[in-house]
């Protein structure tokens, strides 16, 4: 073997060992070009030129993600009620819009699914408005802030909420950071003791456990930084959860990681095998039988509440995209 033939070998090993490394720890490899784009109704989040998402503010009882992409572009949540009759889609509970911040007791009114209780699909319920978008810049770290109001039926104020969103990718996986601060500028504010919330998702069919209410194609796996899988994972404690499933012959997956400065971390996951995922830290009672009220938060007058979470889009399974490697990472960050 020549000097040259040589030196070109031990080149594409190096790469190759180099490339290795990255998977293998997650660590972020930046490059990937995040793009803001400003509308009338929502914010447009593209990746070197490829749809991700898109923020929309306008049209939904909240602001709402979706829809959601994978690297090479393949939807992970569900299209349902955003879009109708998309085959092998269920069409329960169609408060579920793809990602989405409520909570089904707020000083006693339901943000999480009002129309079920409220009055109808066109009448005044409890809703989250959107005021403004604060910060809104391009980047390999692309940041979008926004402002919104909790308002009840009447439009009377209930909190304010400042939202900031961090959208980035790696060579495996596209992620969005989002740091949630509630202020309670118009009275002390009460999170109620309830499972139906808060920070959530809702998976397309083929991530799903099992089909359920009429949905087809599930092949996916439910697992928590726990070890624990599919039903066993429901209302438990983790750090962060997982769905994965095979889209079209090959495998994908949600993560969402809790912080270790949210409140009572690690918080407990309303995570079913019909594809709902939702961090909830208020729901005590209906997840670990405490006695009713138990899990209420109350944020005085004038009082902040500040939780954080990370969604990670991924190629494979929890194991392959390195959840548990990502959450370290992530938290070892912040914490500095």
């Amino acid at each position: 073997m020549s000097l040259r033939t040589a030196v070109f070998v031990a080149s594409i090993l190096l790469s190759t060992l180099q490339f290795s490394t990255r998977l293998a720890t997650a660590e972020p490899e930046l490059g990937a070009w995040v793009d803001l784009g400003r509308h009338d109704d929502r914010v447009t989040v593209t990746i070197n030129g490829a749809e991700f998402t898109s923020y929309r503010f306008t049209g939904h009882d909240k602001p709402i993600l979706y829809p959601l992409h994978a690297p090479g572009g393949v939807p992970l949540t569900r299209s349902w009620p955003i879009e109708k009759g998309v085959a092998g889609e269920p069409e329960d509970h169609p408060h579920h819009e793809s990602l989405w911040f409520t909570h089904g007791s707020v000083n006693g009114l339901d943000f999480w699914a009002p129309r079920a209780h409220g009055a109808g699909p066109d009448g005044p319920v409890p809703h989250v408005e959107h005021v403004s978008i604060d910060r809104c810049e391009s980047g390999e770290r692309a940041i979008l802030e926004t402002t919104s109001r909790w308002v009840d039926a009447d439009g009377k104020p209930v909190l304010t909420e400042h939202r900031t969103m961090v959208f980035s990718a790696d060579e495996a996986a596209r992620s969005i950071e989002v740091t949630l601060e509630l202020v309670a500028d118009a009275g002390a504010v009460t999170f109620g003791d309830t499972k139906e919330g808060s920070f959530a998702l809702r998976v397309r069919p083929q991530l799903q456990p099992k089909d359920s209410n009429g949905s087809r194609g599930a092949s996916g796996r439910l697992v928590n930084s726990e070890g624990l899988v599919d039903a066993a994972a429901w209302g438990k404690r983790a750090r962060w959860v997982d769905y994965s499933g095979e889209v079209d012959g090959k495998a994908y997956g949600i993560a969402m990681l809790d912080h270790p400065a949210n409140l009572r971390h690690p918080t407990w996951w309303h995570a079913r095998e019909y594809g709902l995922s939702g961090a909830n830290p208020f729901g005590i009672h209906d997840f670990a039988g405490e006695p009713e009220g138990a899990g209420n938060h109350t944020i005085p007058q004038g009082g902040t509440l500040v939780l954080r979470y990370l969604v990670v889009f991924h190629a494979g399974n929890a194991e392959e995209a390195a959840i548990d490697r990502r959450w370290t990472i992530w938290t070892e960050e912040k914490s500095r």
